[in-house]
């Protein structure tokens, strides 16, 4: 019996050495596809109940001087901070300093509400309807100058409101600056020391701390973007300007520290928690998935919540997916860098349900995928016409830009888009009719449907010197930039922390993507100078100012 029982246990042991090597594989896989040695670079960290799986670091620290990453490099956490500072409110909550319904006039008697009711909660979900600052101006510029937290307010105090209190979700900086503010008043001291006494010292989160341009913090990193000559340097910013909203610097480590402390209500009590992980509602009962400082999310059927950031030279991600206790943080060192598809895919495949890629794509005859071929009208009123050309099956969405994508078999009812974030599931009800899962984070189902396809988006080819004349950076959202660039007579987009991508004329100043369902026009003002453009996407306009 002894003999059996060490076979076993050996047996066991090797299949569970086997089957972790298989997942570091695979995250290796992941993280190759998007990074190299030679690149501004990243941290990443996988961590099962409370315990780290896969610590990787990729990529350059430093550019100039060739210094590879390491996994205790120290980053600029960008608005991940905000989750610290949400917390930092709801502890102050707990010990009844305050209410989440308190108006901010109770904190911050002279702050002008234009007549309007602002409370705590409308500060952490961003449904104040303040303008943030970072939207006012050229931010780039203002960026660079020093602010006390009072000179900081008062650049966006008097600023008109976007709506009424409560009525929409607008994700703001401002919001977060006054809740550092409100922080200051309740403890009598500055929000940075709040934070790293009553959150970094006592978690041991000591790699972590306020961001400072002139203290030297051993390990951090150097920050990069990207323009249409390569790599640069990143845009300097005054770390007196993000404050509670965004300035404080960590290791993927520390990051692991706390969210143990989030999830084992170290800090906040479990029910306290859930207000800040489960969403909010507007005036109007609307469910919107940010709560406070956390937004809600769903990946292949998991619930979480996640965070991400971004500031001149620093993009993050992190992920906790509830059920299943894993964790994903990742850190990079370049706006330029899509580190949130990297951390939804690890995520996706520590917990076994992994994105499916062009390796996974098998041969089906022409008569297996003709099978699929109609109109599919889905829960959320969307129409998708799955169609063949060129013996290859295709989508397209009916929308702004009438895009069209390649799908690829997984199976003859399975199919994935390229990059394997978004899948089709066809199936034949028992009524004989055909049916599809649209399966992103969430899964959408549509069914067949008789209408006719409407034509794709066809393009016309301009000259350099008309596309040149778009050339620069847009704010779409607070610290969210748009870089447009030119080769030749190709224009080309790139937001921050994603990949660059095409767009096509549809005439000289509307264009559109091939890559995702949007449309963007070009608004020149009265002496004919490019100012914005207009992002057409999913049912909304958003105008992105012309910055630089």
């Amino acid at each position: 019996m002894k003999t059996v029982f060490s076979f076993l246990t050996f047996t066991l042991g090797f299949l569970l050495i086997a089957q972790t090597q298989d997942l570091n594989q695979q995250f290796d896989e992941i993280i190759s596809q998007n990074y190299n040695n030679d690149m501004p670079g990243a941290t990443i960290l996988v961590a099962k109940n409370g315990k780290a799986i896969y610590r990787k670091a990729v990529g350059k620290a430093s550019l100039e001087l060739d210094v590879d990453m390491v996994p205790e490099n120290v980053f600029m956490l960008a608005s991940i901070s905000k989750q610290f500072t949400a917390v930092a409110i709801l502890m102050l909550e707990e010990q009844g300093k305050l209410s989440l319904d308190d108006p901010i006039t109770k904190f911050i008697p002279d702050y002008p509400t234009q007549g309007k009711t602002i409370t705590v909660h409308h500060l952490l979900n961003h449904t104040s309807g303040i303008k943030s600052y970072t939207g006012i101006g050229n931010f780039v510029e203002a960026a660079r100058r020093d602010k006390t937290l009072d000179e900081l307010i008062d650049y966006f105090k008097n600023e008109p409101m976007d709506f009424e209190p409560g009525e929409e979700f607008r994700y703001n900086n401002s919001g977060y600056v006054l809740l550092g503010k409100i922080i200051e008043v309740l403890s009598e001291d500055t929000y940075e020391n709040f934070i790293e006494k009553q959150i970094f010292e006592p978690l041991g989160m000591n790699s972590s701390s306020y961001g400072n341009n002139r203290e030297l913090v051993p390990n951090r990193v150097e920050g990069y973007e990207q323009d249409a000559s390569g790599y640069v340097n990143a845009h300097y910013i005054s770390m007196t300007l993000p404050h509670a909203a965004g300035a404080l610097a960590s290791t993927i480590d520390d990051m692991l520290k706390w969210q143990n402390a989030l999830t084992n209500n170290t800090l906040i009590k479990a029910t306290t928690l859930d207000k800040a992980i489960n969403g909010s509602e507007l005036n109007n009962g609307e469910h919107i998935n940010y709560g406070y400082g956390l937004g809600e999310m769903s990946l292949k059927g998991a619930k979480g919540y996640t965070h991400s950031g971004g500031i001149f030279g620093t993009s993050t991600n992190g992920i906790y997916l509830i059920d299943e206790d894993v964790y994903v943080i990742g850190l990079s060192n370049c706006s330029c860098n899509d580190i949130g598809t990297v951390t939804n895919r690890l995520a996706a495949a520590a917990i076994g349900k992994p994105f499916p890629t062009m390796k996974d794509v098998v041969e089906l005859t022409e008569t297996q995928l003709k099978k699929w071929v109609g109109a599919y009208q889905f829960e959320d009123e969307a129409v998708r016409h799955i169609f063949m050309k060129d013996g290859k099956l295709k989508s397209m969405r009916e929308s702004e830009t009438n895009t069209v994508f390649d799908i690829f078999p997984l199976a003859e009812d399975h199919f994935m888009f390229e990059d394997g974030d978004i899948e089709y599931k066809f199936s034949v009800s028992k009524e004989g009719k055909r049916q599809v899962l649209f399966i992103t984070g969430n899964e959408s189902k549509g069914h067949e449907i008789d209408k006719a396809m409407p034509e794709a988006k066809k393009e016309i080819t301009l000259s350099n010197a008309i596309l040149k004349q778009y050339v620069g950076k847009y704010e779409l959202a607070p610290n969210f930039i748009v870089e447009v660039t030119v080769d030749g007579q190709q224009i080309f987009g790139q937001a921050t922390g994603q990949g660059k991508f095409e767009v096509f004329a549809e005439n000289e100043t509307t264009f559109f993507a091939k890559v995702a369902a949007l449309k963007v026009v070009f608004n020149k003002n009265e002496t004919g100078e490019v100012e914005s453009f207009t992002l057409y996407q999913g049912g909304e306009e958003t105008i992105a100012k012309k910055i630089e």
